[in-house]
């Protein structure tokens, strides 16, 4: 298939990373906080963008760390964590958690989970997993979890990241 689109894409040097991410950014993900509590300590989140389901017997999901975060430690420590579904209008949230140094949930309303990890009390969706593996993968490390509890809300509106920004879905 040959049209005029096909001609206004160039091939890019895939080690210009810059250039690698700004392609990535055409692609629109839901944002996520990753939560966890580290053998009794304060609990910590993390924002996310990437999330995805894995499998569906048994239930797994992934999310992936960059290596540079100074979250690493806590969540090679870890062996539970919970994925927290934003809405759009937790902006603020994820902003904040995205943050080196910030990661602290004083000051969000959170609820325990059965295996003591905190989940944040309005998320459109939690999923509260087992650390089933972790995977080596260039700057980041993939964090697999086996769901082990999930819950949804009936209505709500999810947080979108595209092109380097907060989005929205248009009004239905």
């Amino acid at each position: 298939m040959s049209d005029t689109r096909d001609a206004k894409m160039t091939e890019v040097d895939v080690h210009d990373a810059r250039r690698f991410r700004n392609a990535l950014g055409w692609f629109t993900t839901g944002v996520a906080v990753v939560t966890t509590r580290v053998r009794g300590g304060e609990p910590i989140g993390i924002t996310v963008n990437s999330f995805s389901s894995v499998s569906l017997a048994p239930p797994l999901v992934l999310w992936c760390l960059d290596k540079k975060s100074d979250t690493l430690e806590m969540f090679e420590a870890a062996t539970h964590f919970t994925v927290n579904v934003l809405r759009e209008e937790h902006q603020e949230i994820s902003s904040r958690l995205s943050r080196k140094g910030d990661h602290s949930l004083a000051g969000l309303a959170v609820v325990e989970r059965g295996s003591g990890c905190p989940a944040l009390r309005d998320a459109l969706a939690h999923f509260e997993c087992e650390v089933e593996a972790r995977h080596d993968a260039g700057d980041h490390v993939i964090m697999i979890g086996r769901v082990l509890n999930f819950d949804h809300a009936e209505d709500g509106r999810p947080l979108l990241y595209h092109r380097g920004g907060y989005q929205m879905l248009p009004p239905l």
